[in-house]
């Protein structure tokens, strides 16, 4: 696909992307290393959702939160292994809102706001996947 006055928003819109997904492994990162200090000052309830969290809900949010940057790299790179690192990026992320939402109940832990994000991030997550088919056909891909 040739750099036309119709494609210039591919660009800014991956890097707005990496971005968004660099702040996610700086969230993972600050949640990885929460000091048990920092832990003991929560509410007992959210202590014992921190304190128990399951591997494999930790390995979700590392999944999608570096195959989301990952991706979005690859689409810059115009490579096509972006849209299969975005789907698995995408399915992280719906194991990590299942134990959020089914198992640990986050709105109750932590409030309505507790809704939000997880909203935002799984919609920016559908539309990446969406945006990788898309630019597929568009034989965007080296």
């Amino acid at each position: 696909m040739s750099e036309n006055t119709s494609n210039r928003w591919i660009k800014p819109v991956l890097i707005t992307a990496l971005l968004w997904n660099i702040l996610g492994i700086l969230a993972f990162v600050m949640q990885l290393f929460l000091s048990p200090e920092m832990i003991s000052k929560l509410p007992e309830e959210q202590q014992l959702a921190y304190n128990s969290q399951p591997l494999w809900a930790t390995l979700a949010f590392a999944i999608a939160v570096f195959g989301g940057a990952l991706g979005c790299v690859l689409l810059l790179f115009k490579k096509s292994l972006a849209r299969l690192t975005l789907i698995i990026s995408l399915a992280a992320i719906l194991a990590q809102q299942y134990y959020n939402f089914m198992i640990i109940n986050s709105i109750n832990l932590f409030g309505i706001s507790a809704i939000l994000m997880p909203i935002a991030v799984t919609i920016i997550a559908i539309a990446l996947v969406y945006l990788s088919f898309h630019l597929k056909q568009q034989d965007y891909f080296k």
